[in-house]
């Protein structure tokens, strides 16, 4: 079935925009995941999304860095990395101040294999955002920040009752 055809088997017009917004992140994501898992061959989005995030750290992260950058439990996020070190996409590094913490390395593997997907990556993200102007992709990541901030204070709320 079509997601077109899905859509009009649905009736949205009782539902909050809000709902439905979030609604529409969580198929979005699963979607996404499907076509990334299925055209990156070594390793799954979710390995690969930590790589990035890996990539955009400032300095090597800690899985504990890592979990709290990615939105995931610590365990998931040690999962995830194990497996991408059995790949030798990672390695995990003693911290030169506390060598009780390790620090997630990126491998020259893991550099070749992501400049050889750079060129379909810019591809699929060209042609995911085709005809959306980037004023709107910009109000949708403020609109996201600010719903991320508001997740951040009911779960400190949550811890705190």
């Amino acid at each position: 079935m079509k997601l077109e055809d899905a859509a009009q088997q649905l009736d949205f017009s009782e539902i909050p925009p809000s709902y439905y917004l979030l609604g529409l992140i969580s198929a979005f994501e699963n979607r996404f995941q499907a076509l990334a898992d299925s055209t990156m061959q070594e390793i799954s989005w979710k390995q690969f999304f930590l790589i990035i995030c890996v990539n955009l750290c400032k300095e090597p992260p800690t899985i504990g860095e890592l979990s709290e950058i990615v939105g995931s439990s610590h365990q998931n996020v040690k999962q995830l990395l194990l497996k991408l070190e059995k790949k030798d996409f990672i390695s995990f590094q003693p911290d030169e101040k506390d060598k009780r913490k390790q620090r997630i390395h990126l491998t020259e593997h893991c550099r070749e294999f992501c400049e050889k997907n750079d060129e379909m990556s810019i591809d699929i993200m060209k042609n995911m955002f085709d005809g959306i102007p980037e004023k709107d992709i910009k109000t949708t990541i403020r609109t996201i920040m600010q719903i991320e901030k508001n997740l951040r204070g009911l779960a400190e709320k949550g811890a705190t009752e």
